[in-house]
Order: C-alpha cells, then sequence, then structure tokens
C-alpha cells in the first residue's frame, strides 16, 4: 500500500461522539501512520487547539460542537477543514459549508472513505476540491435530498468544471 500524502500531518478531528473520533483515528492512522492525530469533543477544547496549532487538516462536526463557529474560527487561520455530519446532512448545511471556505462536507457514512476525501482536501485547491467532492459525491446527495436539492441551493454544481481555479 503506497503511503498517504496524510502521513506526517497534523490533524485534528472533533466530534461530540468519542467512537466517531476512534474510528477517525483508525482509518487515518492505517494510510497514515506517522501523522499526528488530535481529538476535541467540545466546542472549547476544540477553539483552543485551533487557536494554538497549525493543523495541515481540521475534521469537524456540525451538531454538538458548534461546527459552523469552529469552521469560522478555522478558516480564519487559513486552514483547510474537511465538515462531517450526520444530523446535519442537508443541502442548506452543504450550502452553508461551501460558503464559509470549508474544503469538504462529507456523510457520516463515508467514513470508511475518509482517507481519499482527505488527501483531496490537501492537493486541491479550492473549487477543484469541491469539484471532485461533487463528482463523487453527487449521486449520494442525489440519494439522500430532495429531488431538486440543486436548484434550492442555487449551487450550479455541474458548472465547476468550466470555473477557472485561479
Amino acid at each position: 500500500m503506497a503511503t498517504s500524502i496524510l502521513d506526517g500531518k497534523r490533524i485534528l478531528a472533533v466530534d461530540d461522539e468519542p467512537d466517531v473520533l476512534t474510528l477517525l483515528e483508525e482509518e487515518i492512522k492505517e494510510a497514515a501512520p506517522s501523522c499526528h492525530f488530535e481529538k476535541a469533543t467540545t466546542f472549547e477544547e476544540a477553539a483552543e487547539k485551533i487557536k494554538s496549532n497549525p493543523y495541515d487538516i481540521v475534521i469537524l462536526d456540525i451538531m454538538g460542537v458548534r461546527g459552523f463557529d469552529l469552521l469560522e474560527l478555522a478558516v480564519s487561520r487559513n486552514l483547510r477543514v474537511a465538515m462531517l455530519t450526520a444530523h446535519a446532512l442537508s443541502p442548506e448545511a452543504l450550502k452553508r459549508s461551501f460558503e464559509m471556505k470549508a474544503r469538504a462536507y462529507l456523510p457520516k457514512e463515508k467514513l470508511g472513505e475518509i482517507v481519499p476525501f482527505l488527501e483531496d482536501t490537501l492537493k486541491l485547491d479550492y473549487l477543484p476540491g469541491w469539484k471532485k467532492l461533487m463528482d463523487k459525491l453527487k449521486g449520494f446527495f442525489d440519494s439522500r435530498f430532495e429531488s431538486d436539492w440543486e436548484k434550492k441551493t442555487g449551487m450550479k454544481w455541474q458548472e465547476w468544471g468550466k470555473i477557472s481555479s485561479d
């Protein structure tokens, strides 16, 4: 197995469910055994870590830990953020994550596939990263959201391939 570009990176995962954090750590450490993986289970603990440390990637749950508030803080520090959710899986939360400059929006159902998503978050610029994410997950979102979810968000995801990454 090839070494992941996550190896040697500093990663913070924030979720109020310890079992989710354990699963994230197992998935990431299997692919990147030399990464520095940290966890936080509360907003306060996560905010302190984000303010004090230079992470390569921050993984934020939306519910339970005030994920959007943490996203704002992390982005203000120029950190790359992947939003992770089960309960806030909606077109509105997807759009808000994009607008607030998260680099990814991932359903917890895809935890077993987290490593490639995080690798894309590191490798790709903002819009190309979102385009690749949508290429991978549009079918999933189509099956989970109402049929006109793209129209309701006002985002033309299918046109991102035409957007320059400047």
